[in-house]
């Protein structure tokens, strides 16, 4: 009897660690192209190709809609159009995993937030002790690639709290396929005028492409299965592996190696994270839609 449930987690525990390599390492490739073609018309292949994909396998319902439910999906798009555009810019300034890390404050900060209990500053002392070890070495870090780190993990908190307001009035993927649809459409100027003629790059556009399925579809469809029976307070705890995860993409895709202290800090907020998830499951908090879509 017991061997059951075991063989039943590392089922859905497997497939959130495959989504979690997935992001990161589409993240690695897309920043190995920086030098062909700018992050903002990166992301736009990357927004494009998810849209796609998510509209042709959502199929969302239009029809029937209140205006409110096309005010908060806006919204949606507009979160989810710009933590990719900030991260991406914070890719092409500083190291992969410590832009990682330092986002990992938005939804961090959401987490204890919504606990509230006292012991949760605890966790916020040791999150911001992560990011004073990397203002340790400010020579290695362009302070706009922190500011754009910054503003990514605030886009990811307001995605966080969106994600549930469209899961109320939107079915299924219904939601997040629209959401994708205008922030690929949001992004559609910025990309030309920011890209020109490399945009039109066949090489450019099947890699642009693979990031897309890397960084958006599989990881979607690895969570949408991983989230029928992996409990909400495991799933979030997983997920702070991800500013981990993207070092060590950094490091096998980019040669993009950390210092022992950038690696201490980036230690710091995995552990805040996993100790403000597993407060937030014992107050009571429900679960947070997958983040994903933020690297």
């Amino acid at each position: 009897m017991n061997p059951r449930p075991s063989r039943t987690l590392l089922g859905p525990v497997g497939l959130v660690l495959i989504g979690i390599l997935s992001v990161q390492l589409g993240a690695a490739i897309a920043k190995g192209l920086f030098g062909e073609i700018s992050p903002t018309a990166m992301v736009w292949l990357r927004l494009v190709t998810s849209a796609l994909v998510l509209a042709a396998m959502a199929r969302p319902r239009l029809s029937g809609r209140t205006r409110q439910d096309w005010w908060v999906v806006l919204g949606f798009g507009l979160s989810l159009a710009t933590m990719n555009w900030a991260i991406y810019q914070s890719f092409s300034r500083i190291p992969l995993g410590i832009a990682v890390t330092i986002e990992f404050i938005g939804p961090l900060t959401l987490a204890v937030l919504g606990s509230r209990r006292p012991r949760d500053v605890v966790w916020v002392g040791l999150a911001g002790a992560g990011v004073a070890l990397l203002g340790f070495q400010r020579t290695d870090l362009d302070l706009l690639g922190v500011a754009y780190a910054l503003l990514a993990g605030a886009a990811w908190a307001a995605y966080i709290l969106l994600s549930a307001s469209t899961g109320r009035r939107w079915a299924g993927f219904d939601g997040l396929a629209v959401a994708s649809v205008i922030a690929a459409v949001g992004m559609t100027l910025p990309a030309l005028l920011a890209a020109g003629t490399s945009l039109w790059d066949g090489r450019i556009i099947v890699i642009g492409a693979l990031v897309g399925l890397l960084s958006s579809v599989i990881p979607y469809s690895c969570e949408l299965v991983a989230l029928r029976t992996l409990r909400p307070a495991v799933f979030g705890i997983l997920m702070s592996l991800e500013p981990a995860a993207a070092a060590l993409a950094a490091i096998v895709v980019l040669g993009e190696h950390l210092s022992p202290l950038q690696w201490l800090a980036i230690a710091c907020v995995v552990v805040a994270s996993i100790g403000a998830t597993r407060s937030g499951s014992a107050a009571g908090e429900h679960s947070a839609a997958p983040g994903t879509l933020a690297t």
